[in-house]
């Protein structure tokens, strides 16, 4: 199978770190996996191409208004590869009536000038295959497709048995390990769940290490935020200097796993809309592959529909600083559950399994 991915890629923006994983497992299984788009020097191991003859498939991964070519290439684009050979990915829930989930919508026309239908027709435009990341989509026109996946190969130091991790986590200095939680994703409907974890970190600070968010906007809200009255991007930075919380700015994709490795606990969270759509992101996957224990801020049902039973071992259940104390206390029977998730998701989600999964359904 030849298969063309078209979207917006940028190293810190989105989901740049998943097409790597496809492009990577294609070339695993004998298929062809390139990028559209002309060659970009910050991301030199992604195939990049303009031609498409000879691609049997294209998917368009869709989450922003940039993530559609600009013309003539889109034009290009549809010529090339017939429309039942065309499929959308809906990343953020655009092809649904606007739903509201406190300040997170997934139409929101103030920022990027777009109004519902216009997202719904220009999805209906490219192809009649629409796929979401979720288990159940709302719409019947629309089907289950997770997109993002697990990578084994990408674990950062894969342990041989639950007392192996527990010991090496447990034994690890504040050199090598200085934070206690941290989370590496950009201020967008987060602040809400990640005030309410730092609330309940904070009087752990000798215990566990500084707590640390890295992303943008993390600082202070940003100017264009209160310029157009955008909600959900708030920040309170007194808050956070009480706390001591150390914040860094965006980074790469291929730096995540590594730097999640220096916090004894990582929080997974979804904003808003996600949760109430059932849909799962990249650090959804992304969390398991580095060194550190995460932590489940998600649905209980969602968590073992998606990671399997022994993952809701890893769901604090409201009491966060409870679950981060119990887990200082009994590491290994933590990293049981993290060792048996990973394997979960190696014969559930793995990046070879997303390309098998997509292509019964492009050739469906």
């Amino acid at each position: 199978m030849k298969l063309l991915l078209v979207s917006g890629l940028a190293p810190q923006a989105r989901s740049v770190a998943t097409v790597h994983g496809y492009v990577a497992a294609g070339k695993a299984l004998g298929h062809e996996v390139a990028v559209f788009g002309a060659p970009d020097p910050k991301l030199p191991s992604l195939p990049f191409t303009t031609d498409v003859s000879g691609f049997d498939f294209a998917l368009f991964v869709i989450q922003v208004p940039q993530d559609f070519p600009d013309m003539p290439h889109l034009a290009r684009l549809l010529d090339g590869i017939p429309r039942e050979r065309r499929a959308v990915v809906d990343l953020w829930g655009r092809f649904n009536d606007t739903i509201g989930v406190d300040h997170d919508f997934n139409h929101l026309e103030q920022l990027d000038g777009h109004l519902g239908w216009e997202w719904v027709e220009a999805l209906q435009a490219i192809s009649d295959t629409i796929l979401q990341p979720t288990l159940v989509p709302l719409r019947p026109d629309v089907r289950s497709f997770l997109f993002h996946a697990y990578d084994a190969g990408s674990v950062a130091r894969p342990r041989a048995s639950a007392r192996e991790a527990a010991a090496a986590w447990r034994g690890a200095g504040p050199d090598e390990r200085p934070y206690g939680v941290m989370y590496v994703g950009n201020n967008w409907q987060r602040w809400d769940q990640v005030r309410e974890l730092l609330q309940q970190v904070g009087p752990l600070r000798r215990e566990l290490g500084r707590p640390c968010l890295i992303g943008w906007d993390w600082d202070q809200r940003p100017d264009w935020a209160v310029q157009q009255g955008i909600m959900g991007v708030n920040v309170d930075a007194a808050f956070l200097r009480e706390r001591d919380v150390e914040i860094r700015g965006g980074v790469r994709f291929d730096e995540v796993i590594g730097l999640l490795g220096k916090a004894r606990f990582a929080p997974v969270l979804h904003r808003p809309l996600f949760r109430r759509l059932g849909f799962v992101a990249n650090r959804t996957f992304e969390t398991f592959s580095a060194d550190t224990l995460p932590v489940l801020m998600l649905p209980e049902d969602f968590v073992e529909a998606v990671y399997g039973p022994e993952a809701l071992a890893l769901v604090p259940r409201g009491d966060v600083a409870a679950h981060l104390m119990d887990a200082m206390s009994r590491p290994e029977v933590y990293w049981g559950a993290v060792l048996r998730t990973r394997s979960y998701l190696s014969r559930h989600h793995a990046f070879e399994r997303r390309l098998q999964e997509l292509r019964a359904i492009l050739e469906g």
